[in-house]
């Protein structure tokens, strides 16, 4: 595999970790990781050897993924981890969907939820993190997200993988009567050199089954890696070159039956008619579903059941959320902040005092609301049948929707089965449950017939949960030498983690701190001997929830641009102003340093064109980036963007690559367009026409730097998407001569 050269590149500038990541693990013992192989469905020919691989009597590796691909490429960075120290050839190598069982539960996604800097190592994050690991083994949830895939899976499945080649081997000696340490492997084949023999891993998995894993695992040492770290191709691509993969609005069966929903459109409305008659009689029409605050139409098509419901009769109260609008959002915000009732995240020094009495530099930053829409809309199919379940649904948390399913039919959990197809994006959307139990009441109407309800695109972008709104206000002071002295950071915005925490398990009592209302804006690497940051929670009638690096999207922006602001004050280099506050961060330094040389930093960009920079630190991960903007018929456009990343220890560089770009493309579009707006209580956006996405021609060429700089695995998925909205505003305060300072970004009057 060859990279374009000036598109991307991958730079190898430090030694890879080889040893065990402990993040989250270091309790267990390593056998404790391996899990019961009876929890792995195995064909005849199949053997497993613990809980996260089997092997055929052709030799072929199935590996267990426990997480959703949803494009991010994890059906092939968790199966490198497996076969890198299972040492087998990797066009050998198959992938499934897990099942539902503890043993995959992502304990990392838990841990970094804690509200601490994650380099804080005093008694207190340690402990609070020790306690959230203890918790989040014992739960198992198998929950996507938080670009946690690859950190929670680096030491469980590359011990599944060096438990699984110790077995074999230990089998083979027995069979061969020699000794263990005589045997070599390769390819999935162990030889005995000094006699020739040797025996396919698929001709000695029955024997290594009968065996315990060792108490002691070893693991490869770095430098004998064959796949980690190398662009090993993606499992998921022929299926979906092809066409053959299956993504949840491709589920099939015999005798299903599709159904199309309308909601009211006031936030908490109801039904209050619908003319079924009218409808029912229509072409292909099996059913109208009226539910408190919807109507579903089920019939023999998809098309026939949406045809039907555009022409129905339906009227809807409107609730009492009518007067909700994005200026009443705002104006709440900004009362909450006048009022103080802050809660503080980070407090160094003493940032009151150090701005009281002197001439600060401050502003105020604004954010939008923001959808998912993800490619595929919403769809769930639900099979109804006594009292079992059967649901096919595209999703981040299988486990949690099998206990939200099986609560609200009233069945035991065991009852409902969760399949989960490959995902067309989810960003944190579909980890709700909204849609799955939508299509339960819909089925719950229709007893015995598979039913598969999908989300126009209207009714998908007019009932998300969105990526709430947000108001930042910064003051700050610069010392004689240009230095920040202190820094005050206040942010308004409802907590997304209690707002799904109370949607999904309403009696689950909620309440207390949530690291996503700051990440991003505490902690930052930048050193400030005063620094202050506090939240304002608003809660609002409009359901929020996760989206694409979460509370990083907003609060980047807000500090980079501040950032920039700074350094003009500061009469410095935006860049080298930066690289002044990271002296105690070598490798952020070695990101931006980097950055300045491959983006050519101190290079003029050439006649009504400026550029501008961001730096952030994201999941483990730090990414910087340089825009390069103009101005062209009144509108902006991106010319060019260079991305440098730190992601530690890198499984596949071509897919950190791929995130980097999906994160960009993803960012930038909410950047210069996104921006749902509220009034009387509804969404006005309704599909692409006003809610656009970033088009081929507006697409700026990308570079991608990655650096290998051997420490843990960090995240790729979502750290790519914070720092282009910043880096894109910078550029256009550098070529406008003024700041900008709310989202989407428009060209200064």
């Amino acid at each position: 595999m060859s990279f374009s050269p000036g598109r991307r590149r991958f730079l190898l500038t430090g030694a890879v970790v080889g040893g065990a990541l402990l993040v989250g693990y270091g309790l267990f013992k390593p056998r404790d990781l391996l899990g019961d192989p009876a929890v792995l469905p195995v064909d005849v020919d199949e053997v497993a050897l613990n809980a996260w691989l089997k092997i055929a009597e052709d030799g072929s590796v199935t590996v267990a993924v426990p997480r959703a691909e949803m494009g991010q490429g994890i059906y092939t960075a968790l199966p490198m981890l497996v076969a890198e120290e299972l040492d087998v050839a990797w066009p050998m190598v198959k992938v499934e969907q897990a099942p539902i069982d503890a043993v995959y539960g992502n304990v990392v996604m838990m841990i970094a939820g804690a509200p601490f800097d994650h380099n804080d190592d005093g008694w207190l994050p340690s402990t609070a993190r020790w306690s959230m690991g203890r918790v989040a083994r014992i739960l198992g949830l198998q929950v996507t997200g938080g670009s946690t895939s690859v950190r929670d899976a680096w030491l469980p499945m590359r011990t599944a993988g060096a438990a699984a080649r110790d077995m074999l081997i230990r089998a083979a000696a027995a069979r061969l009567e020699v000794h263990r340490n005589d045997l070599e492997v390769s390819d999935g084949v162990v030889t005995h050199a000094e006699s020739g023999r040797s025996l396919s891993y698929g001709a000695l998995a029955g024997e290594a089954a009968r065996l315990d894993p060792a108490r002691d695992i070893q693991f490869k040492r770095s430098e004998d890696y064959r796949y980690l770290g190398k662009p090993v191709p993606r499992t998921d691509v022929p299926a979906k070159a092809t066409g053959t993969a299956e993504f949840g609005i491709d589920v099939r069966m015999d005798g299903m039956l599709y159904a199309a929903v309308k909601s009211a459109p006031v936030f908490g409305g109801s039904l209050v008619r619908v003319d079924a008659a009218k409808i029912q009689s229509m072409q292909g029409v099996e059913a109208v579903v009226e539910l408190a605050d919807a109507v579903a139409v089920v019939a023999d098509s998809y098309w026939h059941a949406q045809t039907a419901l555009n022409a129905a009769d339906i009227e809807f109260a409107p609730g009492t959320h009518d007067d909700v609008s994005t200026s009443s959002i705002f104006q709440a915000y900004t009362e909450a902040l006048d009022d103080g009732d802050f809660f503080t995240y980070e407090n160094r020094g003493d940032a009151e005092a150090a701005l009281t009495g002197v001439e600060a530099i401050a502003a105020e930053y604004r954010a939008p609301m923001l959808a998912h829409a993800c490619m595929e809309p919403m769809n769930c199919t639900v099979r109804i049948e006594a009292n079992r379940a059967e649901i096919w649904c595209g999703n981040q948390a299988p486990d949690i929707l099998r206990l939200v399913a099986a609560g609200t039919l009233d069945v035991p959990v065991e009852n409902v089965t969760i399949h989960t197809p490959l995902l067309g994006g989810g960003f944190g959307r579909r980890g709700e449950t909204d849609f799955m139990l939508r299509a339960i009441s819909v089925a719950q109407q229709v007893p015995g017939r598979a039913i598969q309800l999908i989300y126009s695109r209207e009714e998908d972008i007019q009932h998300d949960t969105y990526r709430p709104p947000a108001i930042a206000r910064f003051k700050a002071r610069l010392d004689d030498a240009g230095h920040i002295a202190a820094w005050h950071n206040q942010i308004a915005s409802p907590s997304v983690l209690q707002a799904v925490l109370r949607r999904t398990f309403p009696k689950l009592p909620t309440g207390g701190s949530d690291r996503t209302n700051i990440e991003g804006a505490a902690f930052l690497a930048y050193a400030t001997p005063h620094r202050r940051v506090e939240h304002a929670a608003v809660d609002l009638p409009v359901p929020i929830g996760f989206w694409r690096s979460v509370g990083h999207s907003f609060n980047a922006f807000f500090t980079e641009c501040f950032m920039d602001e700074l350094a003009q004050a500061a009469d410095m280099d935006p860049l080298g102003f930066r690289l002044a506050h990271l002296q105690d961060h070598p490798r952020a330094t070695r990101v931006l340093e980097l950055l300045r040389d491959f983006g050519g930093w101190a290079s003029s960009p050439g006649d009504g064109r400026a550029v501008g920079m961001a730096f952030h630190e994201s999941f483990n991960s730090i990414v910087g980036q340089i825009a390069e903007v103009g101005i062209k018929n009144g509108q902006i456009r991106v010319h060019r963007v260079v991305c440098v990343i730190d992601c530690g220890t890198v499984v596949n560089p071509e897919i950190v690559i791929m995130q980097m770009e999906s994160g960009i493309v993803f960012g930038l579009t909410a950047a210069l367009y996104g921006d749902v707006q509220v009034d009387a209580g509804r969404i006005m956006q309704w599909n692409f026409p006003d809610y656009r996405m970033l088009s081929l021609k507006d697409m700026p060429r990308i570079e991608t730097h990655v650096i290998e700089s051997g420490a843990a695995p960090g995240g790729a998925g979502e750290p790519g998407t914070p720092p282009i909205a910043p880096a894109v505003a910078n550029a256009v305060s550098a070529l406008t001569g003024r700041r900008i300072r709310s989202l989407p970004i428009r060209i200064p009057a």
